[in-house]
């Protein structure tokens, strides 16, 4: 159930506030104060007064030599007695002031459940109340008093003056922070009433606007009318508060800030100025009859005709509520690079907004940094098995294709493709461990970062507290808690060996054109997760897959409990699963121990202090649970106890509950069913990023079937395309890919077109099993291109490949509406896949002379590596592919059976030619290098073997030889060590 909603004023039926709603706190009363005010006599007297008085009439509880002895010896005395009675009071003093000192940490620290004093249950309680008391008066006093950041500023230039700390340390002991907040909100609001004048809010005085057509490529949006006409765009939320959901003229409703059309209205807010604004519809002679008559119309509907715009004022306002805030994004007019304003919601720029899904996931197109991590394991499994392949089979090949994935798994693939982003995963890896480079050689500990927000290709970290200055090119952001790197610098950033500072960072969504990433590992203590359990489960699939999969990690443990169990196919030597809560506290009590201990042993204060100077880089990798299955209250606060020290260790909980209601949470987050995600203490509301059940499920099995272990054993299966390779076949459109790409049977292209055209042929002949439309254009525009100019584009591709001499298409869309080509285009890979394939299982099996030629001509055809003059800066995608693999592999393939043709005949010269030959493409297949060593030996030379193993010692570098090579050495040559040594 939702949690923390303020009551509508309106019906039930009244459309929902997507905006979090601000906690309202009374303002406090005389009463209040006295017992702030007696609260600090009492711990002053407590706290002073009991151990002064103790010292000046009883004495210190210590005697002044150490004799336990002679003590035993003495008769029990009234002095004995009193000092006895004495030594008791000295004890419940100092536990009370380890009660005060653990309340108070706690408390300033908003680190979830404080500690707990041994024996100290009612000194404790009311140490616990008397510290609240006294923090309560000073939060008050602060509220009232501008920090200073603040000063020089305006009211304006800040609608929502809230503390600080409220904002910066969000948690369960943030209530007197959020108190504080909620009084300064008060006193704004009291403020903004009082300017009110009653004729503000009379139906003739409220403003109006209507949504201009766009001029060029300048569209209105609610973020440059607020701008214009409020003076500040971030109160863009005003005017959308006042409008959302009432009927416009179209018919059509406001519901997303973002979706604004011409021809709109929008009622503004009292304060707004501006030629174009219209005050008085019926009275604007300016203004058509038709636009009066709307304006009018739309008056009437909605609060504003009530005075209800108030409200959405306050709403729009925000309210004093601890949050993780919004970074502002773009330099404001007439003002330099670093001081920086969010750009209007209309101008948000996704993969998935240049064209419709054509029936893709959404989830996964609009998830990016997920999208790219999935694929970039997904590749790196389908290489391991491809490998593995290689060097397990005996007497032919397990398989050179992965499996070929059908139906949802084949739109999930396809999604994979569109949606990710990997230049942004490279660039947030390099930006975070540069960062942490910089600031290990200034001998500066990394800050305590609770999120990060991506937006348009800058990086901004929130941090948790203020840090000072950060090192270049990172600069100050809009307050000191934010630090925030450009794109532009964010790109001057190399590889560096520092271990990544930040791994539990994953992404939770977006809010307007920002993406928010939660570090959860330096949450203060327990995240919850509330909402329908189908929606929990999709956003509990999505932070394990990207948390799995994620480029800027270098290892962790993600524990997963009452889900995810077919999720470990994902990452095995990162997710794991544990069967039920009790094994799950066992275990993190343990690991909680180790941790505190291995940091005190190594003398860090934090896991962060762990990872920068000569730390080792997978000693402080983090371990974070997620807990889909609700905990009974009990195992709540068993759970919330070892979080309350959690942020310190590098273990973080993410605990989902139905109820909403999970005690012991630090922060509060919730689910809803249209995919929003709330966290309104937070003062969050976000675009959830999901992984719902039958995507998780299609990418499950495109893991599964990736896996070494899953794949039939036996002979290679066959190719997806085989070419006639008689003289019956010549195709009429032939391509050479493997070396330099060269075209034959068509036209160069003209223009600067021509290289585009050439590799989007080269994308199709790579997949002969079709690829989506979506696919072939984010390939070739990894930033975006409208459906015009994909259309443009494959009309292009379609007149130069032209038709068959049937009238057929060469270029054609099959029934899935995948682009597939005519089997009349063929490249030379094609070619050298069927010659294999041929030679090895069709009419090459039953005669060795067809064997011999069809190897032979099927080597003939490597002339280098893939595509190898292709220009920088395109063919990104192929790192996407697993054909850099597949290619070395076929063409060791091909050599080792031609070197066993040979040898079948002693000749050993022919075998080595042909060895040779495939290690210019495949030089480091250790195959090739013991078939050589076999050949070389059967030609009975030593000199020559010692030169080959000389050589093969060279070319293996500072690994040295593989261990099977090793030992095939010793078998035919044992002294080739002294050998190769003596030689140099």
């Amino acid at each position: 159930m939702p949690r923390r909603r303020s009551p509508s004023p309106s019906s039930s039926t009244a459309p929902r506030n997507r905006t979090p709603q601000p906690v309202r706190v009374r303002q406090r009363t005389f009463g209040d104060f006295v017992k702030a005010f007696l609260a600090f006599v009492a711990l002053a007297v407590l706290l002073v007064g009991v151990p002064v008085a103790l010292a000046m009439t009883a004495g210190w509880p210590f005697p002044e030599t150490f004799e336990p002895l002679e003590w035993l010896k003495q008769d029990i005395s009234v002095s004995t007695f009193l000092s006895i009675l004495t030594f008791v009071v000295w004890l419940a003093w100092a536990q009370f002031t380890a009660c005060v000192l653990v309340e108070m940490k706690a408390a300033l620290s908003g680190v979830g459940v404080p500690g707990r004093v041994p024996g100290a249950g009612p000194s404790q309680l009311l140490a616990r109340q008397l510290v609240a008391a006294l923090l309560l008066v000073g939060a008050t006093a602060a509220s009232f008093t501008p920090s200073l950041a603040q000063l020089g500023q305006t009211y304006d230039d800040n609608q929502r003056p809230t503390v600080a700390a409220a904002q910066q340390t969000p948690g369960l002991f943030a209530q007197q922070q959020e108190q504080a907040a909620g009084a300064a909100a008060a006193v704004a609001e009291q403020a903004s009433h009082t300017e009110a004048t009653p004729a503000a809010k009379k139906q003739g005085d409220t403003k109006f606007y209507r949504i201009q057509p766009p001029e060029g490529r300048h569209h209105d949006s609610l973020w440059e009318i607020a701008e214009r006409h409020l003076g500040d765009g971030r109160r863009y939320k005003e005017i959308f508060e006042l409008n959302k959901d009432r009927a416009q003229p179209d018919g059509s409703r406001l519901s997303e800030a973002s979706l604004i059309r011409p021809g709109w209205i929008m009622e503004m807010p009292g304060d707004a100025r501006g030629g174009d604004l219209v005050e008085m519809p019926d009275d604007a002679p300016e203004v058509s009859p038709e636009v009066r008559q709307q304006i009018s119309d739309y008056a009437r509907t909605g609060d504003g005709a009530s005075g209800g715009g108030d409200q959405a004022q306050d709403s729009g306002s925000g309210g004093g509520t601890a949050h993780v805030d919004l970074p502002q994004q773009r330099p404001a007019p007439g003002t330099g690079h670093a001081d920086l304003q969010r750009p209007a919601p209309d101008q948000v720029a996704t993969p998935a907004q240049d064209s419709s899904s054509f029936g893709l996931p959404e989830a996964l197109l609009t998830a990016p940094l997920l999208a790219a991590g999935l694929l970039g394991a997904l590749g790196h499994r389908r290489r391991q098995a491809l490998w593995q392949s290689a060097f397990a089979g005996i007497g032919g090949r397990r398989g050179m294709e992965p499996p070929t994935p059908t139906g949802d798994a084949l739109d999930v693939q396809d999604a994979l493709l569109v949606g990710a982003d990997p230049e942004g995963v490279r660039l947030l890896d390099r930006s975070l461990r540069g960062l942490a480079s910089s600031l290990a050689a200034e001998s500066r500990p990394l800050p305590t970062v609770y999120a990060a927000w991506m937006s348009n290709g800058d990086l901004h970290l929130q941090l948790a507290q203020p840090s000072g200055k950060p090192p270049s090119p990172w600069q100050l952001g809009q307050d000191q808690t934010f630090w925030m790197l450009a794109r532009a610098d964010a790109e001057t950033y190399e590889d560096v060996d520092t271990a990544a500072p930040y791994p539990g960072l994953v992404s939770l969504g977006t809010m307007d054109d920002s993406r928010l990433l939660l570090n959860l590992e330096s949450v203060p203590g327990i995240v919850s997760l509330s909402g329908r359990e189908e929606d929990r489960a999709a956003v509990f699939a999505s932070v394990a897959a990207e948390l799995a999969t994620n480029g800027w990690s270098d290892r962790m443990t993600i524990t997963l409990v009452g889900f995810g169990e077919d999720l470990t196919a994902l990452a095995p030597s990162r997710l794991r699963h544990l069967d039920g809560i009790e094994a799950l506290i066992e275990t993190m009590e343990a690991e909680t121990r180790q941790r505190r201990g291995a940091l005190g042993a190594a003398g860090h204060d934090s896991v962060l202090t762990g990872r920068t100077g000569p730390a080792q880089h997978t000693r402080w990798a983090p371990h974070l649970v997620l807990l889909a299955a609700e905990p009974s209250p009990e195992d709540a606060m068993t759970l919330a106890e070892l979080a309350a020290d959690a942020s310190r260790l590098g273990i973080g909980y993410l605990v989902g509950t139905g109820s909403g209601d999970l005690p012991g949470a630090a922060w509060e987050m919730e689910i809803t069913g249209e995919g929003r995600l709330l966290a309104p203490l937070l003062g969050l509301e976000l675009d959830a990023q999901l992984l719902p059940a039958a995507e998780r499920r299609a990418v499950v099995e495109l893991f599964t079937d990736a896996d070494p272990e899953h794949g039939p054993d036996g002979p290679g299966t066959t190719p997806p395309f085989l070419v006639d390779i008689s003289e019956q076949g010549r195709p009429a459109v032939y391509a050479r890919l493997v070396g330099p790409y060269e075209i034959i049977g068509l036209e160069t292209p003209d223009g600067e077109r021509s290289a585009l055209l050439h590799e989007a042929l080269a994308l199709l002949l790579l997949h002969r099993e079709g690829v989506h439309p979506r696919v072939l254009s984010s390939a070739l525009w990894p930033r975006g291109v409208t459906d015009d100019v994909r259309e443009a584009l494959l009309d292009r591709l379609r007149d130069w490949l032209g038709t068959d001499p049937d009238g057929t298409p060469r270029l054609r869309t099959d029934d899935a509406g995948r682009l597939t080509l005519a089997k009349s285009v063929v490249s030379d890979l094609d070619v050298l896949r069927s010659l294999y394939h041929e030679a090895t299982q069709g009419k090459g099996v039953d005669s060795r002379a067809v064997r011999g030629r069809l190897l032979t001509d099927a080597l003939v055809l490597v002339r280098g590596p893939l595509l190898a003059d292709r220009p920088e800066g395109r063919y990104r995608w192929l790192t996407h592919e697993i054909v850099d693999a597949q290619l070395p592999l076929l063409v060791a393939d091909t050599g080792l059976a031609l070197a066993e043709f040979h040898m079948e005949k002693n000749r050993a010269e022919k075998a080595i030619e042909a060895l040779n030959a495939a290690l210019r493409t495949a030089p480091s297949d250790e195959r090739l290098w013991n078939e050589l060593l076999r050949a070389t030996h059967a030609l009975d030379d030593p000199e020559r073997l010692t030169a080959l193993a000389s050589d093969l010692m060279t070319r293996s570098g500072a690994r040295g030889l593989p261990p099977r090579t090793e030992a095939l050495l010793d078998e035919l040559l044992p002294t080739w060590r002294d050998a190769v040594a003596a030689a140099g």
